[in-house]
């Protein structure tokens, strides 16, 4: 599996990038006084909130999410390295 296609780029690179963006992101948040507990309390709140309102929906759609992630997700998975391999042998027969 070729490294670059995996990570979108030198995995050296990227993870610099990485690093740098969150570090920008933090001092951002960090300024604004925003946490990332507080994110996360926000997030939980607000589907508390919504589930109160009598959106039970949102926990019945995400159940159906889970459902589907679980096959979805290792089928693309799958497809996904099938995918690279067949391009490296493209690449080798040219």
């Amino acid at each position: 599996m070729d490294r670059n296609s995996l990570f979108g780029g030198n995995p050296a690179a990227v993870i610099i990038r990485l690093v740098v963006i969150s570090i920008v992101v933090g001092i951002v948040l960090s300024a604004l006084n925003i946490r990332p507990d507080e994110i996360l309390e926000f997030i939980r709140r607000l589907m508390q909130r919504l589930s109160d309102l009598g959106f039970g929906f949102v926990e019945t759609i995400f159940r159906y999410f889970l459902v589907g992630a679980v096959v979805v997700i290792p089928i693309w998975l799958i497809a996904r390295l099938f995918g690279l391999i067949s391009r490296k042998e493209d690449n080798g027969r040219r």
